[in-house]
């Protein structure tokens, strides 16, 4: 009896959904988001340019530790700016794998 009610609570769907006009506002942090993927873009364009610089100069110089700091800032900032310029296709995809679920 009691597993029942518990399957049956479980399997009811609540009927709730995203909207965009559920709360006051929502323009405006769509904004300050939108602001910040386009700060988080500028910073790996900056930190590539600075990771190739070291890497660059750590090459000329023989430093093999400069060599690889500034390998890994490049695969850093690559793909902190692959995962900022897909995040809203990363979130759309988890969200529609979410919505699958029953």
């Amino acid at each position: 009896m009691v597993t029942q009610l518990v399957l049956s609570a479980l399997g009811a769907d609540p009927g709730i959904n995203p909207n965009n006009s559920g709360l006051p506002g929502l323009s405006v942090l769509k904004q300050i988001v939108g602001a910040l993927l386009t700060w988080g873009l500028v910073a790996c364009v900056a930190a590539l340019v600075v990771s190739v610089i070291i890497w660059a100069i750590g090459h000329h110089g023989g430093n093999y530790s400069q060599t690889t700091s500034g390998k890994t800032g490049v695969l850093v900032a690559s793909g902190g700016a692959l995962l900022i310029g897909g995040a809203n296709a990363i979130v759309a995809f988890f969200s529609g794998l979410g919505a699958g679920i029953h």
